[in-house]
């Protein structure tokens, strides 16, 4: 006796399902895109003119979408003139990611949405004197209690951005070496923090890199997709953006100018511990040339420095202006190589510091041969953890986006 049904698929009936699973989950894909890109509510018919996908297609997609919980459904808007649309947005809340500015003192911590806005933060102790896998189980520890304060579970954490104190191998994730953290040398940050947090997707970046994306996308760089990040603090750095996209170089040391040669009678003498900028230019170099700092902390010098230097006292107005020039020499070197429209100046060397600032400024202008912005830093300290938020909500997004992808191609079509 003949069976009416057939026990397995023809070839071309299995290809058909699976250009029609993946058709899904492209077509999942560029749904969502939409939708994340949107910063408000939006309505299907909105979907349908961004994707230039069919009502039946976008009506299954987003129910799809709405019942998984990435999207929210508002409910419906005051009719036109017609049938009243019904509002949806993107649920930010779907998912979380989190940030870690590891210094060589402080180290900032916090939690954000699936688009990156921080929903909790923390200031702590860098834990010091340990090995860095100890530091880095002691940061996971004070990071799930934050979680725990956010109210989010680690399960839902999506994304892990830490920002190091020293170049970064991109491909390895391992922080090539941190000077100002004993010991850190070719340590594998990301494979540490992954044993921490399993489920979530774990990037590692230099924290003037992040500092600069920070700016780039709420503070002083908006608007400029070239551009580079001057810090000066303990340790001299930049970051560089070509584009809008990060300048990591060939071996992820773009942007390293302390090394940079400012005093050529010391090349093959004692170069590295003179004649380099940051030998020259950094906190320490500028403590050094002003006969006031005597014994005191660094906050309470460097304020006093520029205080008797705004009241017209010669020894601390000869510090500022040699520490400008040096600082707006390498400005200017890096606008030569890299021609931005803007160049942001920021670490504790520019923190509450006007007079430094327009020192460079001033500089600059004097021997740039094209002309750019210089402007101090309008996030300070928090600039590298918005750079982590940033880069975790992208990290996470695409994460989301390749899941549900997945799973579309999976799912028969409807």
């Amino acid at each position: 006796m003949r069976h009416s049904h057939r026990p397995f698929a023809t070839r071309t009936e299995e290809r058909s399902a699976s250009h029609s699973a993946h058709l899904r989950g492209l077509n999942i894909d560029r749904v969502l895109k939409v939708a994340i890109d949107r910063p408000g509510t939006f309505t299907r018919m909105e979907l349908i003119e961004a994707t230039g996908l069919s009502a039946p297609t976008v009506g299954t997609l987003t129910a799809h979408l709405i019942e998984t919980g990435v999207l929210t459904d508002l409910g419906t808007a005051p009719s036109r003139g017609g049938r009243r649309p019904t509002l949806m947005t993107f649920n930010a809340r779907h998912g979380f990611v989190a940030g870690i500015d590891l210094g060589p003192t402080r180290t900032r911590l916090a939690v954000g949405d699936l688009r990156g806005e921080q929903l909790a933060a923390e200031i702590m102790r860098t834990p010091l004197g340990v090995p860095p896998h100890q530091m880095v189980h002691e940061l996971g520890d004070a990071l799930r209690v934050l979680l725990a304060r956010a109210d989010v579970s680690p399960a839902r954490l999506m994304a892990v951005v830490a920002g190091a104190p020293g170049p970064v191998d991109l491909e390895s994730g391992n922080v090539i070496y941190a000077p100002n953290l004993r010991g850190w040398s070719e340590v594998p940050l990301r494979r540490l923090l992954q044993q921490e947090f399993s489920s979530a997707a774990v990037v590692i970046e230099n924290d003037v890199n992040l500092a600069l994306l920070g700016e780039h996308w709420r503070g002083a760089a908006r608007g400029h997709d070239t551009c580079a990040f001057m810090f000066v603090g303990t340790g001299i750095g930049s970051a560089i953006l070509i584009d809008g996209a990060l300048h990591h170089g060939h071996h992820f040391m773009a942007g390293e100018i302390g090394t940079m040669s400012m005093a050529p009678e010391h090349v093959g003498q004692d170069f590295g511990s003179r004649g380099c900028l940051e030998s020259l230019a950094s906190l320490d170099a500028l403590r050094a040339r002003w006969p006031g700092a005597a014994q005191e902390t660094p906050d309470r010098w460097f304020a006093a420095l520029v205080a008797r230097g705004q009241d017209g006292d010669p020894d601390a107005r000869d510090a500022i202006e040699q520490t400008a020039r040096l600082i707006a020499m390498a400005t200017c070197n890096v606008g030569a190589v890299v021609d931005p429209s803007r160049i942001v100046l920021g670490g504790a060397m520019f923190a509450d510091a006007a007079p430094l600032v327009d020192a460079v400024g001033r500089i600059v202008r004097q021997i740039a041969r094209t002309p750019f912005d210089v402007v101090v830093s309008a996030l300070g300290k928090e600039a590298p953890l918005a750079g982590c938020l940033l880069v975790g909500a992208g990290e996470a997004q695409r994460v989301l986006r390749q899941t549900l992808r997945a799973a579309g191609r999976q799912a028969r079509v409807v």
